[in-house]
């Protein structure tokens, strides 16, 4: 008589695998590595992913859909645009340093540095960069319609510069910097805002 097969919770999978890719990157994960951390056979594996990279692909729309909202949800906080981006890199402070719960830094920043990727995860990571670009550009925007910012302000240097503050932390985390060193650098980024017009 052949038994049940065993209930396969896709979402606690999913949590593990996105973890793991997280701590040790893509190209050092291996399919033993994910069939333990996500305690599943590889027929099972296999059978909900289909492959790595589609894992790694679900992976990384999870961590976008359960990790990035309270970091990037803070931009849109603070009535002047500068205390949003403000609010966004201090809850980078926060949370990208290592914790009991997730590893150190930002899966999507720590894989576009760390990896080499199949063509697929290539196009997503960028994708999620260029997402990040675009939500620090439209509070930027705002900014200067409002006329919280001069009308000149080069909207996209001063996007890039504030990711560049935010990708410079995540990598930071991961070397081991604590939350008090990264909220130094976000005060420090923080005063490179343009003055009132």
């Amino acid at each position: 008589m052949a038994g049940r097969p065993r209930e396969f919770d896709r979402e606690a999978a999913l949590e593990a695998a996105m973890l793991l890719f997280w701590r040790k990157g893509y190209g050092a994960t291996s399919m033993n590595d994910l069939c333990e951390a996500m305690g599943v056979r590889s027929p099972s594996l296999y059978a909900a992913f289909e492959s790595k990279e589609a894992l790694y692909l679900a992976a990384i729309e999870h961590y976008v859909e359960t990790q990035a909202p309270p970091v990037w949800g803070r931009l849109a906080e603070g009535a002047p645009a500068r205390e949003g981006i403000e609010n966004f890199l201090f809850a980078a402070a926060a949370i990208l340093p290592k914790s009991r719960s997730a590893p150190a830094g930002c899966m999507a920043v720590l894989g576009a540095v760390s990896d080499e990727w199949p063509a697929p995860i290539a196009r997503a990571i960028r994708k999620i960069r260029l997402e990040m670009l675009g939500n620090l550009r439209a509070r930027i925007e705002a900014a200067m319609t409002g006329g919280e910012l001069p009308a000149a302000t080069d909207a996209d240097a001063l996007s890039r510069f504030y990711l560049s503050v935010y990708e410079g932390m995540a990598i930071q985390a991961k070397d081991g910097a604590t939350t008090d060193e990264l909220k130094g650098a976000a005060r420090a980024a923080m005063a490179a805002w343009p003055d009132r017009p």
